[in-house]
């Protein structure tokens, strides 16, 4: 018997399984049908033992089912978008997509000598418009029924990668690729609405009996789900312009406010940002607080400092003044992005008072504590009797919290609430190679879906790396200001990527001269006019004729064959991005 010689004999066998197609997947088999997908790998260039593992594992339920006589789906693809590719792109003087399809080129002739069991003929990549373009149409349905939004938020930013980062890939407050210390900025980003799904969410993890109960958990508190009480404090003297009405706040722990011993506000909150902007030493330490992540992990590890702002609150129960400090350990997405502090109850509110020697004040006595129960270093968060607070005296915790809610509500100073850890979905990146999002924003008529029949809006392929950012931001046909100088002006060569193609099926007669040829051209374009949805007021726009006059054009067509008509939202900026 011959010695097995797996360089003749694997690529013999591997050509006949090609030429039988033995592992194409067929639709219409009338045997049951079974999917195995394995995540797709990022084309970096080369496999390693761990796609080995992961592709291995897969190919042998995808190699059983097929032997217990199922039709088997086993596809590939690649997840061939994001940051990496565009920075090894930059490294090495090349295009992106350039770079990303000769890694996949490579990396499947690797992966082809393991033998897996592979449906290649369903091969594709993210970066392909072909795919992308049903991703651009999934996110238009999402934003339809209002689970895609845009609005501010506080995000990590790398600044020498110059985008947006997970929380996930914030190591040690730096940035995972680039090492740099991560800031927190507060950016117009898009969002997915998963939070309206919240409670189906956690409601729906009873209902997983064969998970493990640590899995569970760990589910149930990354929602979140937390029920307290949202009061606004009265400020005491002149109240800061960014907050006349008071200072609203979310707790948890109702129970506890007799213990209150200082506000604490995050460092973007309207007031401390209103602080920052007439004091430069406010400022220094905002800017000092958004260093590092923004997850609650990190900022829970993080060294505690604050600012005494000067302020005060009038506590509702005893009429004391409570002082109002900006914290660097409070989140400013959880709640209203201030908190009433019961450092003797909260192991960072201590932390914080313990440095700045505020006040501790003891409410909650252990079932076995002493009557004059005190705490040292460690806050004290378990079950017992609330003492020190007045008419809450002897209750239980549960029972307290109800009636301080009850007292609040009464005051008409706020009532009881739901609020969740959990957050949407932010898919915005500044980045180039990412699918661009097919929203257009007209400083007219507010957000603008791309028509399906323009889908896929592709990327631009000249672009230039030789300056940080991202480059469609410099590209002709992306770039767009909106500033609040520029939009007296006017100047929309943002809308070029999608209005070249639309206006050139116009007519380009009397009523509308040149729109398609100036827009095709890449020249600019100027808008006059409010609202999308006035028949009196549809974007009309004027176009730079020779003898430097103006000649009014109503692209009200324009506007109606792109704009949902819904009234929704005003945006006067657009930031390029990516899902991903």
């Amino acid at each position: 018997m011959s010695r097995y010689d797996p360089k003749a004999a694997e690529p013999r066998r591997r050509a006949q399984w090609e030429s039988a197609q033995v592992f194409r997947a067929d639709p219409n088999s009338g045997k049951p049908k079974y999917y195995v997908l394995e995540m797709f790998p990022y084309p970096s260039g080369n496999i390693h033992m761990g796609h080995a593992r992961n592709y291995v594992m897969g190919d042998v339920v995808a190699r059983y089912k097929r032997a217990r006589g199922f039709e088997v789906l086993h596809p590939m693809g690649w997840d061939a978008f994001g940051m990496p590719a565009e920075n090894a792109a930059m490294e090495r003087g090349v295009h992106p997509g350039e770079w990303t399809w000769s890694n996949i080129a490579a990396m499947r002739d690797q992966l082809k000598l393991l033998g897996l069991s592979l449906d290649w003929s369903r091969e594709f990549a993210t970066c392909d418009p072909d795919y992308y373009g049903k991703q651009q149409a999934w996110f238009l349905k999402l934003w339809e029924q209002g689970l895609a939004h845009q609005r501010e938020g506080v995000v990590n930013w790398d600044p020498v990668d110059n985008t947006v980062l997970a929380n996930e890939q914030v190591i040690d407050g730096r940035g995972w690729r680039s090492g740099a210390v991560v800031e927190k900025r507060k950016l117009t980003q898009w969002f997915l609405r998963i939070t309206q799904y919240a409670d189906d969410l956690i409601d729906g993890l009873a209902t997983l009996d064969r998970w493990p109960d640590k899995v569970r958990l760990m589910q149930e508190n990354w929602i979140g789900r937390s029920k307290g009480l949202t009061m606004t404090w009265d400020w005491s003297g002149q109240a800061p312009a960014a907050a006349t009405k008071g200072l609203t706040i979310y707790t948890t722990r109702p129970d506890t406010l007799f213990g209150a011993s200082f506000m604490g506000l995050a460092p973007d909150h309207p007031v401390a940002a209103a602080l920052a902007a007439e004091d430069p030493e406010v400022a220094a330490f905002v800017a000092e607080c958004r260093k590092g992540g923004s997850s609650q992990a990190d900022i829970e590890q993080a060294e505690k400092i604050g600012w005494d702002t000067g302020l005060k609150v009038i506590h509702p129960f005893t009429g004391a003044e409570i002082p109002v400090w900006i914290a660097n350990f409070i989140l400013s997405d959880y709640g209203t992005g201030a908190i009433f502090a019961c450092p003797a109850h909260d192991q960072r509110d201590l932390d914080f008072a313990r440095k700045y020697g505020l006040p501790v004040i003891p409410v909650v006595r252990p079932p076995e504590g002493e009557a004059d129960f005190d705490v040292g270093d460690e806050a004290y968060t378990g079950p017992g009797t609330v003492f020190n607070s007045d008419f809450l005296d002897g209750l239980d915790i549960e029972d307290a919290k109800a009636a301080a809610i009850g007292r609040i509500e009464a005051a008409g100073q706020g009532q009881g609430a739901t609020v969740y850890r959990l957050r949407d979905w932010g898919v915005s990146r500044q980045r180039y190679w990412g699918c661009p999002i097919p929203i257009i924003h007209c400083p007219s008529c507010g957000p603008v879906r791309v028509p399906d029949a323009q889908l896929p809006v592709k990327l631009p392929e000249d672009v230039t790396f030789d300056v940080p950012g991202n480059p469609l931001a410099r590209h002709p046909t992306w770039r767009f200001s909106g500033r609040a100088r520029d939009r007296h002006t006017g100047h929309l060569r943002g809308f070029q990527l999608v209005f070249r193609t639309l206006c050139r099926s116009l007519d380009t007669g009397a009523d509308r001269p040149q729109v398609g040829g100036l827009l095709a051209s890449g020249r600019s374009v100027y808008r006059r006019g409010r609202a999308c949805g006035a028949a009196s007021a549809l974007c009309p726009v004027h176009h730079p004729r020779a003898d430097g006059r103006r000649t009014d054009v109503d692209p009200g067509t324009i506007c109606r064959s792109v704009h949902p008509g819904d009234g929704g939202p005003r945006d006067l900026s657009y930031r390029g991005g990516s899902v991903d």
